[in-house]
């Protein structure tokens, strides 16, 4: 792969997924001023909040995107500090006082922790200022201002001791404190960015380069130039690079990275593919349909920044912990420097624990707590085909005690299909299917387009019909094999002249009981056997419903159909409770009825009638596959049409809590203990941290934070 073509491949999606600012105005990184986005968010590179700069400014003309700001460039910036840093300690007093041994002294020896430490400063220390200056700049002071101010103290004060003669400075901690750091900050932007990236991942389904034909040949373009209409080659294992239909050729797609569906879906002429989906062992000829930001992967990764823009209540309350965290070590910091010179510590110790208590309050693993769990379990979220909308919308979910699922097109089918089939003593079940498809094949009915599909499901020779006719309200007739078969609902036995048998009577009431559509099936006068028809119950919903009883989450359906369809569906699937009869705009309704109760409410649906009932309940979900409307309705959506998605968000829901909760207590915790050592509560026990040991814990725990979040990724859903 080229660069360039990787680069091309990465400013299309980018433009697809990030709207113009038409605002004036950009949030960008105080670390990372390259980074920039239309809307408030976390940076990629390091984890740190974006903060708001205004779009044109004189920092970003012109300005060099990649001068030291990459992870690679904190790594030299450490290597080169260190080794600048190792002179300074050796001929600063530190190694007399604890080795009892110093390096031979030579002509101007004494000003090279001066030298090296002022090249330190402004070398490996620059980029902290400039962060800082970005963060007082946008009146969000956070981790960079405590930094910048402690190395700042550090460095005049040492200053001003060389000009004046003052003996002691604190070079040697300077110089370790900004080389530690460094290090601290290339392992913590490591583990933000291998924490981070659901945007990123999503990007990377789609291939560099397409085959398309054209002019009868086969050519290699780059995905940008990729057009409508286009046909594209796309070979056995590689990726399909934009939404389309087949034209040519069979194969099993593998969409699992898209919609979350673990099998591999058996693609033919005439079916939809997605972009980034995987290709299996055929080779396919398919016509684009989508590119660019209309494509359904597009669309994925839109919703994907929306969520990672929006923000949870555990994540604002974080955001403000931090900011006023940052508030704290400053007041905390000035109130240790003065109470330790008060006491006659002397300058030089006071301004050592000011240093430290600035840089062990950093609020990096406190401002990382939250958002990195949120972005893990968005980026999981998309890995098993739910689509976060809203924050707030997953953090309700694991509080949700009941939900309400729509019966038809989600715990149905939403479509005829053939549910039971009884026969006469002369026959049998086979029999009865041949004779029905026969006539049926010949109708538009759906009842009759059901029965046709039973029977190609079953592989069944279909005879031919001869002296085909249509009964207007009753049925159809036609002549198969010989005999004379009727086929229709009650009114066509009395048109045949022919009687139930006793045998079947029984079970015929308890099938109509179930709100099941009758057909009977008559040949020569004599009933031959009776299909039963019904909205087919989705083999998954069962396993749905058992999932989240498991959650210990109540399930409810509402429902247009009878009373008796709602009662069979509802004890079929083993439903809690539901609602039958009810008018497309009496959704809501229901909603409000069992929120007056006291539940917490979620709800799924896929149509236009389902909208009010989605806003009302405490979370709504749509399927993917449903209208514009109701996913506009929805803090989630669900790609697949598939209720076993529903318990899937309530696991997630949790375990993401369990993770924010871990980390805000090992943030706040960590600063409870760290910040009172560092200002020298235990100075008279010999319990001291020096600024460059602060600045270690200060990383270590940051990067705690980050693995602990990581590990969200190894939740099953």
């Amino acid at each position: 792969m080229h660069c360039c073509e990787h680069d091309n491949n990465q400013d299309s999606i980018k433009k697809s997924v990030e709207s113009a600012n038409k605002a004036g105005q950009v949030y960008t990184c105080p670390m990372h001023p390259e980074v920039r986005r239309d809307r408030p968010g976390m940076c990629p590179e390091c984890g740190m909040n974006l903060v708001l700069a205004k779009a044109g400014h004189e920092e970003y003309e012109g300005h060099d995107k990649h001068a030291g700001h990459k992870t690679e460039s904190f790594l030299k910036k450490f290597v080169v500090s260190l080794i600048l840093t190792v002179p300074v300690v050796l001929y600063s007093e530190i190694t007399l006082e604890i080795f009892g041994w110093a390096p031979s002294a030579f002509l101007g020896s004494q000003y090279l922790p001066f030298i090296f430490g002022t090249f330190v400063f402004f070398y490996g220390g620059w980029i902290f200022l400039a962060s800082a200056y970005r963060e007082l700049r946008a009146r969000v002071p956070g981790m960079m201002t405590l930094i910048a101010l402690a190395i700042s103290a550090a460095y005049f004060y040492s200053v001003f001791a060389v000009l004046a003669r003052a003996g002691h400075t604190l070079f040697w901690e300077l110089t370790t404190l900004i080389t530690i750091m460094l290090l601290g900050h290339w392992i913590e932007m490591r583990a933000v960015k291998g924490a981070k990236g659901a945007l990123k991942e999503l990007a990377k389904l789609l291939p560099d380069m397409a085959e398309v034909l054209r002019g009868g040949k086969t050519e290699t373009i780059l995905l940008s130039e990729l057009k409508e209409d286009d046909i594209v080659l796309v070979k056995p294992g590689a990726k399909i690079p934009a939404d389309g239909v087949i034209i040519e050729g069979q194969s099993d797609v593998n969409e699992a990275m898209v919609t979350g569906e673990s099998k591999p879906v058996a693609k033919r002429p005439e079916s939809e593919v997605i972009a980034g989906t995987i290709n299996g062992d055929g080779s396919l000829k398919i016509k684009v349909t989508k590119i660019g930001e209309h494509t359904f992967l597009a669309g994925i990764m839109r919703l994907v920044a929306e969520a990672e823009a929006s923000k949870s209540k555990l994540q604002m309350l974080s955001d403000r912990a931090a900011f006023y965290l940052t508030i704290v070590a400053i007041v905390t910091g000035g109130a240790t420097f003065f109470a330790w010179l008060l006491a006659g510590a002397g300058i030089v110790f006071s301004t050592e624990r000011l240093v430290a208590v600035l840089v062990i309050a950093c609020p990096h693993a406190l401002g990382l707590a939250i958002p990195l769990v949120a972005s893990i379990s968005t980026t999981l979220a998309a890995r098993n085909g739910l689509l976060i909308k809203r924050r707030l919308a997953l953090e309700m979910a694991r509080n949700v005690d009941i939900v309400i699922f729509d019966k038809t097109g989600t715990l149905t089918k939403g479509e005829y299909g053939v549910a039971d089939v009884l026969f006469s003593r002369a026959s049998n079940e086979e029999t009865v299917l041949r004779l029905a498809v026969a006539v049926e094949s010949h109708s538009e009915h759906p009842a009759a387009q059901a029965i046709v599909a039973e029977a190609k499901k079953r592989n069944l020779a279909v005879s031919e019909v001869k002296n085909f006719e249509r009964i207007p309200g009753k049925g159809i007739k036609g002549l198969v094999d010989g005999g004379e078969i009727f086929a229709g609902g009650e009114a066509i036995l009395e048109v045949a002249n022919t009687a139930v048998l006793e045998e079947l009577k029984p079970r015929l009431a308890e099938l109509s009981k179930q709100g099941k559509t009758i057909v009977y099936i008559i040949r020569n006068k004599e009933l031959a056997g009776v299909i039963a028809l019904a909205d087919i119950i989705r083999e998954e919903s069962q396993e749905a419903v058992l999932a989240l009883k498991k959650e210990g989450v109540k399930v409810a359906m509402i429902t247009g159909d009878s009373e008796d369809v709602a009662q069979w569906v509802a004890r079929e699937l083993g439903i809690d409770e539901y609602f039958a009869r009810v008018l497309p705009g009496e959704k809501a309704d229901k909603v409000k009825l069992l929120q007056n109760k006291g539940l917490k409410v979620a709800m799924v649906g896929d149509g236009v009638n389902d909208a009010p009932a989605l806003t009302q309940a405490d979370l709504g979900i749509a399927i993917g596959a449903g209208t514009n409307v109701a996913i506009e309705s929805a803090g989630i959506i669900l790609v697949r049409n598939d209720p076993r998605d529903i318990p899937k968000i309530i696991k997630l829901s949790r375990a993401t809590y369990r993770k924010m909760i871990q980390n805000l207590f090992w943030a706040t915790g960590y600063n409870v203990v760290a910040l009172p050592l560092a200002a020298g509560v235990l100075a008279s026990q010999g319990i001291l941290l020096q600024p460059a040991v602060a600045a270690l814990f200060m990383s270590l725990s940051t990067v705690i934070v980050a693995i602990n979040a990581v590990f969200l990724k190894r939740a099953v859903l």
